[in-house]
């Protein structure tokens, strides 16, 4: 008999990911004048409304209006009917130095000896089902809503979408997590109002069936293309019109979709959020670390599901805790034929990769501004990506042209599979 799992995303257009997008991109304007920028940036929107708040220290200064409004008009909140949009909405911002209390135990003489930006535990998380070794529910998701956001921006389609949306995915599996059978898909989209609504739900879910639903299996391998069929639910807009939404119809807060940010409800989540916080912040970098932990593991065969926690104390350099959880699906062995336990994996994991809070954010590169990408679909089970950015700083890895100067620098690094050879070394595979 089978069991059901069930995980959901939200749009960029979604408020809290409004307030999310603000706070990441605000993090990236002081990281591309000060990389050293020590950052805790919390939004909110509303009706009309988007208050910055948060604690920082700095050499740089960044005009919060300029940044938030251009968020908000790429995001697409740009006409006076939604009630919040780029123009006209008030934009105030309340951020503050940071404490000396914090900043003492995070700033050392030596980079290396950085201690952590407060206590708590991360995890990270990695399995076989999909291609970027995430969990299906989640990955179908976030894929179905960069589809409708994809759509709506070209234009040429279901031309009634406004920005906000929210989808979930309920996906049957057989005993040890292997996905059978697309369950139920819920879709639910902000749009303009229709002088009919009976003829606007049948429209809507007609689309989404027909437009929608087929972009989004292209993009699937043909495994799971096959999951979905005519047994498959589908639920558009179940509550009838979503013509009011975004900040007008909710408040967003920074900080609030932590389980659409990471692994849709799989293996476990520490309790801290992400945006807004620069790399000297745990909650964000050794969440990163330990995903890229777990995927290496689960792709160089160590395990077929792996569940990564890494504990800190405010202020110390060397994590408290180290924790890996295969649920039983490890492969290596010791020299005696007998299965490695998880407490012995993680004592081998341990010895090859440096967990302290400079090693991890010289690793991935997170004084870079990298993280408005981030703010949107999920933090994991992106594509690694190098892009050129402009910086007004200079250091040994900037270069100039055309009087300006630029920095070549690398998106969602936590997701290289560049531990694979080690790993397969450390474990005799």
């Amino acid at each position: 008999m089978g069991y059901y799992f069930t995980s959901e995303s939200v749009s960029e257009g979604h408020p809290d990911k409004v307030s999310d997008q603000i706070s990441d991109t605000v993090l990236d304007e002081l990281l591309r004048h000060d990389p050293n920028s020590k950052v805790a940036c919390e939004t909110l929107v509303t009706t009309g409304l988007a208050v910055v708040a948060g604690e920082v220290r700095t050499n740089a200064y960044v005009e919060i209006q300029d940044v938030t409004r251009r968020v908000i008009e790429k995001i697409g909140y740009t006409k006076a009917e939604y009630q919040f949009d780029a123009k006209s909405c008030g934009v105030l911002s309340a951020l503050h130095g940071q404490s000396n209390d914090i900043n003492q135990g995070v700033v050392r003489q030596k980079p290396e000896d950085q201690g952590a930006g407060d206590q708590g535990m991360m995890f990270g998380f990695a399995c076989k089902e999909t291609e970027n070794y995430m969990p299906l529910t989640i990955d179908l998701s976030h894929l179905l809503l960069r589809e409708l956001a994809a759509i709506r921006r070209e234009g040429r389609q279901m031309k009634y979408l406004r920005p906000d949306a929210k989808s979930q995915v309920t996906v049957e599996y057989e005993q040890g997590w292997k996905p059978v059978h697309v369950d139920t898909i819920v879709i639910s989209t902000q749009h303009d109002d229709f002088a009919d609504d009976e003829v606007m739900l049948k429209k809507i879910a007609e689309d989404v069936r027909n437009i929608l639903i087929p972009r989004t299996k292209k993009k699937l391998p043909a495994r799971l293309r096959k999951l979905f069929d005519e047994q498959t639910k589908l639920y558009v807009n179940p509550t009838g019109k979503f013509v009011i939404g975004g900040p007008h119809g909710d408040t967003g807060l920074t900080g609030r979709k932590i389980i659409v940010d990471s692994y849709g409800g799989r293996g476990a989540h520490g309790g801290g959020a992400f945006s807004g916080k620069d790399s000297s912040k745990v909650d964000r970098s050794a969440a990163y670390a330990a995903r890229h932990i777990a995927k290496n593991l689960v792709a160089a065969g160590i395990c077929d599901q792996a569940l990564v926690q890494i504990a800190y104390a405010i202020g110390m350099a060397q994590p408290v805790g180290f924790y890996i959880n295969t649920e039983n699906t490890a492969h290596v062995k010791d020299a005696n034929g007998k299965l490695l336990s998880d407490a012995e994996i993680a004592k081998k994991v341990q010895s090859i990769v440096d967990l302290r809070p400079y090693a991890i954010v010289k690793r991935f590169g997170l004084t870079n501004p990298i993280f408005e990408e981030t703010a949107s679909y999920g933090h994991f089970g992106r594509e690694p990506f190098k892009a050129e950015v402009e910086v007004f700083y200079n250091d040994k890895e900037t270069y100039k042209r055309d009087g300006k100067t630029y920095k070549e620098i690398e998106f969602f690094g936590w997701e290289r599979l560049d531990l694979i050879d080690p790993l397969k070394q450390a474990f005799g595979c």
